[in-house]
């Protein structure tokens, strides 16, 4: 246990959590990845234990509870084998829900956040579209205040939970022509008139639902824009370096769960007249990976401890992600190389790992971007600033 951030009642939380894991979903997790879908039965279940409420305030269900708690989800929801389940259970409790909670009215906090902690509404952020990517503050899609009314018309894709969602959290441009100060973010329900959504067919993730959103002549009350008009683009700058985290600690998560895989497979597998965990070409890059991943572990516990003190850390959650999903890959790439044929059969953890992994230098910002974000930051010395509610 790392007793600097975590205490006796971080890992007893920890062991109930693997526990229920074990129990609940690890049997379930093969079904879901060969069919795509997750069953609804398993967020109920995800609910009633505390797990969505884990960061929000009880005031509506939550425990509030410190931020190395979330960090002990994520790292033992990649312990299953299924960034495609983990990815779905976190994109819910902490990118939809995180927008709910900052700048939701009290209504909103009442019937979309009280219910998502109980596990009985599904969230999904819907920021990407098919021609911006990362660019945010190119996107398209527009809301037209009409009376009442917002009139919302354009598109959005890959977005996690895009099919289960029962509510969408939505950013499109209130005031084109003010660019990135033109952004809005919105809440409407699924089942509102003019909104289609297909699912996508992805490399990894198998089991997590990602679709693509078109919104056509799409009308939601005024009363479901949240926070201020054009606030939008701050709004979701700021919630990047939580996402950012979360995908820092998934990605040395899963490197740790495919180390600690691929030692134990060398302790067993013997060839030349010993097991190959003799092997010193081996060992030595095995420990190179091991070093790294601990690197990123522990940059990425101390951005935590940050955030969690509500410092603003754009920059160094930006470069957590960036180092510990190239970090992840490489380990992941070496130990299915250690497994040979082994690592590519689908029987073994590996492939999918493998597969899973690819998408941490993609999702929630591409290495590229970030390394622009980081280039302004250090040597152009811009400084972003959190966003004033």
């Amino acid at each position: 246990m790392n007793t600097t951030y975590f205490t006796e009642e971080h890992e007893s939380f920890r062991k109930s959590l693997k526990d229920f894991l074990q129990k609940e979903v690890v049997p379930h997790i093969e079904k879901w990845e060969k069919s795509g879908t997750i069953e609804r039965f398993i967020w109920k279940k995800f609910g009633d234990m505390g797990f969505f409420g884990i960061a929000y305030p009880e005031a509506y269900g939550g425990l509030h509870l410190d931020l190395f708690y979330t960090v002990v989800l994520l790292e033992e929801l990649q312990k299953i084998n299924s960034s495609g389940f983990a990815a779905a259970i976190w994109a819910n409790a902490y990118l939809a829900m995180t927008h709910l909670n900052a700048e939701g009215d009290e209504r909103i906090k009442n019937e979309y956040l009280a219910p998502a902690i109980a596990g009985d509404k599904i969230g999904a952020l819907c920021i990407s579209e098919p021609f911006g990517g990362s660019d945010v503050a190119g996107m398209r899609t527009t809301a037209v205040k009409q009376g009442d009314k917002y009139i919302i018309n354009g598109s959005k894709t890959f977005i996690t939970n895009g099919i289960y969602a029962d509510y969408y959290v939505v950013a499109a441009k209130t005031s084109p022509d003010l660019g990135n100060k033109g952004i809005s973010i919105f809440l409407m329900d699924t089942n509102t008139k003019g909104i289609s959504a297909t699912k996508l067919d992805k490399l990894g993730w198998r089991a997590s639902d990602t679709a693509e959103i078109a919104f056509d002549n799409v009308e939601i009350p005024a009363e479901n824009l949240m926070g201020e008009e054009g606030k939008g683009f701050p709004y979701i700058m700021q919630h990047f370096a939580l996402e950012r985290l979360i995908m820092a600690i998934n990605a040395h998560a899963r490197a740790e769960y495919a180390l600690e895989y691929t030692i134990d497979y060398m302790a067993k597998r013997e060839a030349f007249g010993t097991t190959i965990d003799k092997f010193q070409a081996l060992r030595h890059t095995l420990v190179d990976h091991a070093t790294e991943v601990e690197h990123c572990k522990i940059f990425n516990y101390a951005a935590v401890a940050r955030l969690d003190k509500k410092e603003y850390v754009v920059k160094e959650a930006t470069m957590a992600k960036l180092k510990s999903t190239k970090v992840a890959d490489e380990a992941i790439y070496s130990c299915l190389q250690m497994l040979g044929g082994y690592g590519y059969m689908e029987e073994y953890p590996l492939a999918r790992l493998f597969r899973d992994s690819r998408l941490g230098p993609i999702g929630g910002g591409t290495s590229e971007i970030l390394r622009e974000i980081l280039s302004k930051m250090i040597i152009d010395k811009q400084n972003y600033k959190p966003a004033v509610k």
